[in-house]
């Protein structure tokens, strides 16, 4: 099966620099790979591949991505790099431990945290969402639209994104500039979403994906927990599994290290534009997060060995369903989780996610011991079609494939489909 990895396509939903690898600490329980010097025949195929990453993660960025940075972990072993620059302005190189933000891998911590309360007992996968929120999904909607269709977007509740972002439908950019620093209410984003034309029935197959199932979510945790979800996941989640550099922002600032991160939304903006300052309530639980690779490599390996969620939860957050993304095509989709199978080297779980201007993408394997965390400073940098207003195939693409081929099996070649 060949996957489809791009990091760049969905709707809203990586200058000249010197590629850099880093030398920072290992996380507990790895050991560092040498960045130079070390011969790649000591690690041989499938094994980490120090020259290898290096090699594909330079060619990401001479594709045209302005930044990428990385980690790859291996049987314990751990390698980190980087390759460009963080500002076109400055020049000021990208980093592998700089902050990103993660965009819709927050669902999986959001799902996580909706799994602890079932266990718990306080909420039930397959109880109509009506019965905890009526004031939010009232009537027949509310009773057909159960928990698990929201977790695995089979709910047919639209995204609210185009509503909140009317210019989109133009198109033009002009609705990012509008709502860079608007505060949204999850109340007013939800509402956009019901009040749109349904995009399926409640539980038909494929799912369609859509940030209002998780803004839903949202309110179900604060109505459960009474603690705002953020809170909440921030507690049961963020803090379990021992993540430092991982948080919601507070406003539209991002602490700490990290990149400038450029939109091109489909050539519509030209040169790219900066939104690394962006206020991020317009998608709150269902992508908000700012996290680092070394963090989501450790949630993932927390969350597949049950560190977070109990192996009765994770099996159902395994249970995968065909979706349809926000670009159009399908994904297999469980609880908060993607589902992708890498040809000749397994089967990996994880999630992708953009913000305005940046991309991250990070997969597990099945067995624990491959993971693989990526960030890119650039969005939407395929420019669409003329005549059919399709994105069109861009050399970014084709690095990227070759980047997740290495990453997660140690090989450049792509095998035949």
């Amino acid at each position: 099966m060949k996957i489809r990895l791009v990091l760049g396509a969905s709707a809203a939903a990586l200058a000249m620099g010197v590629g850099t690898v880093g030398a920072a600490p290992a996380p507990h329980g790895t050991r560092p790979v040498p960045s130079a010097g070390a011969s790649p025949s000591a690690f041989g195929p499938g094994k980490l591949d120090p020259a290898g990453l290096k090699s594909a993660l330079d060619g990401v960025h001479r594709a045209g991505i302005p930044g990428v940075y990385a980690e790859v972990r291996d049987a314990g072993r751990t390698w980190r790099g980087a390759s460009g620059v963080a500002d076109l302005g400055t020049g000021r190189p990208v980093r592998p431990d700089m902050r990103q933000r993660v965009g819709s891998i927050t669902k999986t911590f959001t799902a996580a945290a909706v799994m602890q309360q079932v266990e718990q007992g306080r909420i039930r996968l397959d109880a109509p969402i009506g019965g905890y929120l009526p004031h939010l999904v009232p009537g027949e909607r509310g009773n057909k639209i159960t928990v698990r269709m929201l977790l695995n977007h089979t709910s047919g509740i639209p995204d609210y994104i185009p509503y909140a972002f009317p210019s989109l439908q133009t198109p033009s950019p002009e609705s990012l500039d509008d709502n860079r620093f608007r505060r949204f209410r999850p109340a007013e984003l939800i509402e956009l979403g019901l009040n749109a034309p349904p995009a399926a029935e409640p539980g038909g197959l494929p799912g369609v994906y859509s940030n209002t199932n998780y803004q839903l979510l949202g309110q179900l945790l604060e109505q459960v927990t009474g603690t705002p979800a953020e809170e909440y996941i921030t507690r049961n989640v963020i803090d379990r599994a021992g993540l430092r550099h991982t948080e919601f922002p507070a406003g539209p600032r991002i602490k700490g290290p990290h990149a400038r991160m450029y939109e091109a939304l489909f050539g519509l903006i030209d040169p790219p534009r900066d939104y690394s300052v962006y206020d991020t309530s317009w998608v709150g639980p269902g992508a908000a997060l700012v996290s680092t690779m070394e963090d989501l490599n450790r949630f993932y390996g927390e969350l597949l060995d049950g560190g977070i969620v109990n192996r009765s939860s994770l099996a159902e957050m395994q249970r995968t369903i065909p979706v349809i993304a926000l670009d159009g095509s399908t994904i297999e989709y469980g609880l908060g989780l993607h589902k992708v199978e890498m040809q000749g080297c397994g089967t990996f779980w994880g999630s992708d996610g953009t913000a305005w201007g940046a991309g991250t993408m990070s997969l597990t394997r099945a067995d624990g011991r491959r993971q693989m965390s990526v960030a890119v400073n650039l969005q939407r940098w395929n420019k669409r079609d003329a005549a059919s207003g399709k994105p069109q195939p861009h050399p970014i693409d084709d690095a990227l494939s070759t980047w997740y081929r290495q990453a997660m099996c140690g090989e450049v070649s792509t095998p035949a489909d």
